[in-house]
């Protein structure tokens, strides 16, 4: 990348310091939302969406809570043009929901977007024209008396056709390409059209101010933003609104810090989709407001739905990485990471802790619809001894002594070195029956009978090769004398070093599950027994740490 030098600065700053947003430090409430995604959105797509496509979608951005919703530019195309008639027509919008329509600001466009909205219980007729230098200069080969002029001719179009058709009717105006254009004179223009309009409290114009092609840091958008805001005429009859892009990949800083300097609306899409690299995205912006404990007034609580039903409308894909909604962004496969969340967890559920700050989750994952043991602890060759346990924990209520976990940590990773691949849950318990359940197998005790003497003795009935046994020993309890048992009928010399057991599963036929570990030559090996009989359980399991021991 030589070229750099051909590259200048682009960005205008407002004649005066305006740095009062960079005070704040959090949006404290939801600004007002409209969703752009059946306009901007659609316009950006390879193959824009058909009308029955775009009624599917306007239905989910309603129930999502969205009150405001741009539905297209109706003098365009005539799928837009028929869409929105067909919403109007066919009683689809419901109460409390207004339509949003773009129009540019030239005569013949303006009449066809009011022709297209006749019978509309309430609607927003968004005009604009490009402000900017460039565009200006390049463009429109006009001075800013002539842009402004165009600008006052479609406020004053507007007002004259709304009066004429009795609507409803909103009115929303964009200098479009506002970064680009120097704050003094899009205040200048946006003054212009608001004396034409003459709002107040009661009745208020949207003035919007879009970053058309985002062309500096966030702070810059900030002030100019804060400018418009403090020097705009009839600012308690005015929503101020913001239209970020995302050139340079800060659209949703850009939104944060322009609602600090003052904005109140914001327009965007649900995943950021839009021209070049899209609109500002309205799911992170929510989500970050969600994270911070501020209502964000939109239902995203079923995200994996609305993600789906996106990627179906505009055959786009969501990114694995995308915030709150992407498949693998409440995933830890590190092995520490995995050990901290379900060391949070466990702590949360012993406190009864009410506000959330789990190490690593950012927000609840089931607040937006995903579940734990799919959605957060990831299992891969990455993975760790707290990340198995928390699965086998929470998918199997198998809670395994922390050597024995240790132990078994590296069995997984190991299968999943070898495989080169993730392991679900099923898989992991797999691994977890064919190494202590289920292992390979030297002998299997088929009976074991205990008797009280001065100790336990125990009788055991032994299966190994083509061979059977019986055998006695003696201990100090049941387990020791099955041990013993094992020990004389074999020939071993090991020591009982871990042994935990715990019910597995509620109710009447409540199941027990053993882990026994013995040591031989400073090896560890290590069993598990499942049975409805917390002794059989127990022998089971030593069973199995002995047959490891006898085949490794």
């Amino acid at each position: 990348m030589n070229n750099y030098t051909k590259y200048k600065k682009q960005f205008i700053l407002p004649p005066v310091e305006c740095s009062g947003w960079s005070k704040k430090f959090s949006v404290e409430r939801a600004p007002v939302w409209c969703s752009v995604d059946l306009r901007d959105g659609n316009q950006s797509l390879i193959e824009p969406m058909s009308l029955e496509t775009k009624l599917e979608f306007f239905k989910l951005l309603v129930e999502i809570g969205f009150k405001e919703i741009e539905v297209g530019f109706p003098a365009a195309s005539q799928t837009e043009y028929d869409f929105l008639r067909r919403l109007i027509e066919d009683d689809l919008i419901p109460d409390g929901v207004t339509v949003q329509v773009l129009t540019q600001a030239r005569e013949h466009i303006i009449k066809k977007t009011f022709e297209a909205l006749k019978g509309v219980k309430s609607a927003i007729v968004h005009v604009y024209n490009s402000t900017s230098v460039a565009q200006r200069e390049q463009v429109f080969a006009k001075d800013k008396e002539q842009i402004k002029k165009i600008a006052v001719d479609g406020a004053l179009l507007l007002k004259k056709l709304a009066a004429e058709n009795g609507g409803n009717y909103r009115f929303e105006y964009s200098p479009e390409s506002f970064t680009g254009t120097e704050p003094e004179y899009a205040l200048e223009v946006v003054n212009a059209v608001l004396d034409v309009w003459q709002p107040s409290k009661d009745n208020k114009a949207i003035i919007n101010l879009p970053a058309t092609v985002e062309n500096a840091m966030p702070h810059v958008y900030a002030s100019q933003v804060e400018y418009i805001s403090k020097n705009m005429k009839y600012r308690d009859g005015v929503v101020l609104s913001l239209h970020p892009h995302n050139d340079r990949g800060c659209g949703v800083a850009s939104a944060e810090f322009g609602l600090l300097a003052g904005a109140d609306r914001i327009e965007g899409t649900l995943f950021g989709n839009g021209e070049r690299t899209g609109n500002v995205d309205i799911i992170t912006l929510a989500g970050n407001m969600f994270s911070q404990g501020v209502d964000p007034k939109l239902n995203f609580s079923d995200m994996p739905r609305i993600t789906a039903l996106y990627k179906s409308f505009t055959a786009m894909p969501v990114s694995p990485r995308h915030p709150y909604a992407g498949e693998l962004v409440f995933a830890a496969f590190s092995g520490s990471h995995q050990d901290a969340i379900a060391k949070g967890m466990a702590f949360r559920k012993k406190t009864g802790r009410e506000v959330w700050d789990v190490p690593y989750l950012p927000i609840d994952p089931e607040d937006v619809g995903r579940e734990y043991q799919t959605d957060v602890i990831r299992i891969n060759s990455q993975s760790g001894k707290g990340g198995v346990g928390y699965v086998m924990l929470t998918g199997y209520g198998i809670e395994m002594p922390a050597r024995m976990k240790e132990h078994f940590g590296y069995k997984v990773k190991a299968v999943s070195d070898r495989e080169h691949k993730e392991l679900k849950p099923a898989e992991v318990y797999a691994v977890f029956e064919r190494n202590y359940l289920s292992p390979e197998r030297r002998f299997t005790i088929t009976e074991c009978h205990f008797r009280q003497t001065d100790g336990i003795e125990a009788t055991l009935t032994v299966d190994y090769g083509e061979d059977k046994a019986t055998v006695n020993a003696a201990g100090n309890g049941r387990l020791d004398a099955v041990s013993n048992a094992l020990k004389a009928l074999f020939g071993l010399e090991y020591v009982v070093t871990g042994y935990e057991q715990h019910a597995l599963t509620d109710g009447s036929r409540s199941q027990a599950i053993s882990y026994v570990g013995v040591e031989c030559n400073g090896k560890t090996f290590w069993g598990a027994g499942i049975d409805d009989d917390i002794i059989n359980s127990s022998y089971k399991a030593l069973a199995a740490a002995v047959n490891n021991l006898l085949c490794n």
